[in-house]
């Protein structure tokens, strides 16, 4: 089962949040072979970390859990919240096998949380949302998928992560969203990201 995790920062933790980094390293080295996408959240400066995401292949929620709150960045008191989401991988690969890159180009994390809709008016909206991102984006997604309740079967919005020229064109897509124009979406959250993992030696 593939599970959405992301976790905000409390204000004012980057010095601890350093001092974790290298237990934190270690315990996501345990999953390295689940791993579907990871990396910090950042503020406008593009150096202070706000957050944390990770997109793992899970075993189901007991090990969800086991991952959100045995992480040491959590257990230290890095974080102020944690969002868990079964995650529906759309693009059926990983952060690593994105094939974009383009210089000058920035990376967003973008979490769309839904509304409670009946399924018919989300379905209404499946065909022209799939075409929306096929013709205009799908060399820029990293990762893409809904965002799911944990028996799997509710969809509580989406989450992506896109190579985009800066912040106007991520506030652009979502714009133009077929599920944000139709009303679908309490609410959207663009941060800047950029792919995570321990440093190279």
């Amino acid at each position: 089962m593939e599970y959405f995790f992301y976790c905000r920062d409390k204000p004012g933790v980057g010095d601890l949040r350093w001092e974790m980094a290298e237990e934190h390293w270690a315990f996501m080295d345990g999953y390295a072979d689940r791993m579907i996408a990871r990396g910090p959240t950042l503020a406008a400066d593009g150096e202070e970390a706000t957050g944390s995401l990770h997109i793992v292949d899970l075993p189901g929620a007991d090990a969800a859990v086991e991952f959100a709150f045995e992480e040491p960045y959590y257990r230290a008191g890095v974080f102020d919240e944690v969002l868990v989401r079964r995650w529906h991988n759309t693009l059926g690969r990983t952060m690593w096998e994105f094939a974009g890159g383009v210089p000058g180009h920035r990376r967003f994390l973008i979490i769309a949380h839904g509304r409670p809709v009946p399924i018919s008016v989300r379905e209404a909206s499946v065909e022209q949302r799939r075409r929306h991102l096929a013709e205009a984006y799908s060399e820029r997604l990293i990762a893409h998928g809904s965002l799911l309740s944990e028996d799997g079967a509710g969809w509580m919005g989406t989450a992506s992560l896109v190579e985009l020229p800066d912040r106007a064109a991520a506030e652009t897509l979502m714009e133009h969203d077929p599920f944000a124009r139709a009303g679908l979406y309490e609410r959207v959250e663009i941060h800047d990201w950029r792919f995570g993992g321990r440093p190279a030696a």
